[in-house]
């Protein structure tokens, strides 16, 4: 099939770029040093390839992606890195599953929910989920009092990842662990979980990185003058031409913008709306012509698409059911 057969918007994935990518990653952290993230594709078929790859450790989002994960039969050691208050379909799967914890309540949630393992959530520096650094060996002990394995801690440097300054974010992600490895100490375990996309290389203090946006890229990471190339785009027509610009058929329910705009190449993207993207072209266009958007934020494009289409120029290989998306 080729890509004019398809209808627009379409979530496009470039093979030659996305296999670049897996294997620049695979030979940087290889194994159990990634552990990649699946909130960043919510797709099977892609993660199948990340196991080929050599990983077969996963992070999850939402216990949706943990489920489809394990259906999948990609559940050999499955980490719902977030904190959940209703575990009652994680205990009965069929996979390993470790569940993140970072208060008294998500402690009790894991245990009644049959989950089996945890690793205590630390906050460092990021102000979203996680407990105290020295909170972390008193949460550890109830853990066990309660029959839960605690593998170790996580704690995602969130607030550094993006950074474009390279020596900051070396600065700020030595902070960031030195507060987690200080609530290891406490609470023991062999796993330091941590990292993403921007720190993958950076961050030597974790056991395992938590990279996910690697595998397709955006253009917000795209700044940072990493190995990965822009996989993902979003195939869209142009419906309307006026004198100066024109219209395609692509907008805010289909692209993530909490990075800003799109970009798309030789043009300059004036605004975004429900159902459309003006931009002044380069060169002038028709009515039907087509364009590859490439998004800022690659993690809530996707969910925003029902599937994802694996391209060599212009024909497509396959197609992938993005199948982790919902709750």
């Amino acid at each position: 099939m080729d890509v004019t057969g398809l209808t627009t918007p379409a979530l496009l994935v470039d093979a030659d770029l996305f296999e670049h990518n897996l294997r620049a990653m695979s030979e940087a952290l290889p194994g159990a040093r990634l552990r990649p993230h699946v909130k960043a594709h919510k797709c099977t078929a892609l993660a199948s390839r990340q196991a080929a790859a050599g990983h077969f450790g996963f992070t999850c989002a939402t216990v949706r992606e943990v489920e489809g994960m394990a259906k999948a039969g990609l559940g050999d050691d499955l980490l719902l890195a977030n904190e959940v208050l209703d575990a009652r379909r994680l205990g009965d799967l069929d996979a390993r599953v470790t569940v993140a914890v970072d208060s008294e309540q998500t402690v009790e949630a894991a245990a009644q929910g049959g989950v089996k393992e945890v690793l205590i959530d630390v906050n460092v520096g990021l102000p979203r989920c996680g407990c105290a650094p020295e909170d972390a060996g008193r949460l550890a002990d109830l853990a066990r009092s309660k029959g839960l394995g605690v593998r170790g801690v996580m704690g995602y440097e969130g607030h550094v990842v993006g950074l474009p300054d390279r020596a900051l974010r070396e600065q700020l992600t030595k902070e960031s662990m030195e507060k987690l490895l200080a609530a290891r100490a406490d609470v023991g375990g062999d796993i330091v979980s941590a990292g993403g996309t921007g720190t993958y290389d950076i961050n030597t203090w974790a056991t395992e990185i938590q990279a996910g946006s690697y595998a397709l890229m955006d253009v917000a990471y795209g700044h940072l003058g990493l190995p990965f190339r822009q996989a993902l785009s979003v195939l869209a027509t142009v419906i309307s031409v006026s004198p100066g610009y024109a219209v395609l058929d692509c907008g805010l329910k289909a692209l993530g913008m909490d990075h800003g705009n799109p970009t798309i190449e030789g043009a300059e993207v004036w605004f975004v709306s429900d159902e459309h993207i003006t931009f002044a072209p380069g060169t002038p266009v028709r009515v039907g012509d087509r364009f590859r958007v490439t998004p800022a934020h690659v993690d809530p494009t996707v969910a925003y698409h029902e599937r994802m289409h694996l391209v060599q120029g212009d024909r497509v290989i396959e197609t992938w059911e993005v199948d982790l998306r919902g709750w």
